[in-house]
């Protein structure tokens, strides 16, 4: 199935519902979105563009992001979302790699994509999506949806690149196709009356949870600062219905430290699906003091769209369970659509309590990377994607994050999970972020170090993070130094850079 029969099915069956909205302004219903995702993938064609090509959108959010992902699926084209706030380097690698035909912009990301451009022999045009081309493109003959395979890509996914260079993991129509349903199972229930706010990046996780919502006929609201910001979305959850939004656990922080959320009125909103970092226990409380029960957690990977385990609403809401503590520190249960398993290092299935390496394999685990046969080998072998992450299973099926394996510190032959020492520290409310890593050391191989951001106007002393950390883990465990910095470096996704870390203390640009 294309999987831009959802827009088709939406348009016919509920023409007149709600699509897209411009802040609290209506552009379009169904009906509308659907002829006009029809008569850009006319356009596209038009322009010569063939099956399997492949389309970047390097746009901040907006409504033509919508339009665009629909109509390239529906010429039977690959979409290439990019992150709009990377370096025009990282466009002009993506663009590359990616051999794009084209690429769509908005208006202030237009000259560094076209300076970058006409280096690039495969880019035929790039077509800023506020001009008068892309709406001539809107007014084309209409196409009818491209029979596809359900195996084909049909998007392509760039890794936000870390640790090297970003590899782009190939999602066919079948993988997000179940990432869709996997969705309406597993997270949450979706009403044609709902709407879903994209505040976080539409080439990440929020563009993919359009899917589900077209699916079920709700609509689209793009804040008009393209972006989060919590006054703006206080003010759009006032203002819609059954709202819901995608956000890394950073926004979640920021929302509820803003001034005005203890008087806001959340009677509208529905659901804050978080995922992309771990929230941390303590955060997790507050966050449900502060909004009630309207969290639910994702873990996914670029390689697994949004599905490899979930914590729904109802988990949180079991506030009597003996284990609570633990499952709101976990990443909930499998999804339905997939097997997730903790190996160890020989492959090896472990039992309950025993923390071990991910592995996930079904029909949202990505065919492979793009043009990288060897990585796609590695990543992929014995049929099972290997995500990287250390992680162990409790004995209700709760899988709870330890580290990515490269963050594991490995201090005279045993094993520190960094974020169990982050989640003590993080007890103290005068803390505002913590991240650690491993610093080294001659005799132990490694040892632990601490980055500390306070909250604004808070103080604290190193012998009191001591005694917190003396109080609850064991002594090991314990940072021998703390660095008290302003904030942590972050990529455009909101994780942490931990890499960044590492190299500051390398080339000793912090002080204990």
């Amino acid at each position: 199935m294309n999987i831009a029969q959802l827009v088709v099915r939406a348009g016919r069956s509920y023409a007149s519902q709600p699509a897209l909205f411009q802040g609290d302004r209506l552009l379009c219903n169904y009906g509308k979105l659907a002829t006009c995702v029809a008569r850009l993938a006319g356009g596209l064609r038009a322009r010569g563009l063939t099956a399997g090509e492949r389309v970047a959108l390097i746009m901040k959010n907006c409504p033509q992001y919508v339009e665009l992902l629909f109509a390239c699926w529906h010429a039977g084209l690959v979409v290439v979302p990019v992150n709009a706030k990377l370096h025009p380097k990282e466009f002009r690698y993506v663009l590359e790699h990616s051999g794009a035909r084209g690429c769509f912009v908005t208006t202030e990301l237009a000259e560094a994509v076209e300076g970058i451009s006409g280096e690039l022999p495969d880019v035929a045009w790039v077509e800023d999506v506020s001009g008068e081309a892309y709406r001539r493109l809107t007014e084309a003959e209409p196409a009818e949806a491209a029979a596809v395979n359900p195996t084909d890509t049909a998007w392509l996914f760039y890794t936000s690149g870390t640790t090297g260079r970003p590899k782009g993991a190939m999602l066919s129509h079948r993988n997000l196709l179940t990432m869709s349903m996997s969705y309406f199972i597993d997270v949450d229930s979706i009403a044609p009356s709902d709407c879903i706010v994209h505040a976080a990046p539409m080439s990440h996780g929020s563009g993919l949870y359009v899917l589900p919502h077209v699916a079920a006929a709700a609509a689209h609201v793009l804040p008009d600062s393209g972006g989060f910001e919590p006054e703006e979305i206080l003010a759009l959850i006032r203002n819609h219905s059954g709202v819901s939004f995608f956000a890394a656990p950073t926004m979640v922080t920021r929302l509820m430290a803003h001034p005005q959320v203890a008087s806001a009125d959340m009677t509208n909103l529905k659901t804050i699906i978080y995922g992309g970092g771990p929230m941390y226990l303590e955060d997790c409380k507050r966050a449900i003091a502060v909004f009630g029960n309207r969290l639910a957690q994702i873990y996914g990977q670029g390689e697994s769209p949004m599905t490899i385990t979930a914590l729904g609403k109802h988990h949180f809401a079991n506030s009597r369970h003996p284990r609570y503590n633990g499952r709101l520190g976990s990443v909930g249960v499998p999804h339905t659509a997939v097997e997730v398993v903790v190996v160890d290092q020989d492959g090896r299935s472990l039992p309950a309590g025993v923390t071990g390496e991910v592995l996930v394999r079904g029909d949202s685990v990505m065919s492979g990377y793009w043009r990288d046969p060897e990585a796609s080998a590695e990543t992929l072998k014995g049929g099972w994607l290997h995500s990287g992450d250390m992680a162990s299973f409790d004995e209700d099926g709760f899988l709870t994050l330890k580290d990515r394996s490269k963050d594991v510190i490995i201090s005279g032959g045993t094993n520190i999970y960094p974020r169990e020492v982050e989640e003590v520290l993080l007890t103290d409310p005068r803390l505002f972020e913590v991240a650690v890593i491993g610093r080294k050391h001659a005799d132990w191989g490694e040892e632990v170090v601490a980055f500390v951001v306070t909250k604004p106007g808070r103080q604290i002393e190193r012998a009191e993070l001591d005694a917190l950390c003396l109080e609850h883990i064991a002594r090991f465990k314990r940072p021998k130094d703390y660095y008290f910095i302003d904030a942590l470096p972050k990529n455009n996704y909101g994780k942490v850079l931990k890499i960044e870390l590492r190299r500051m203390l390398a080339d000793n640009e912090v002080a204990s």
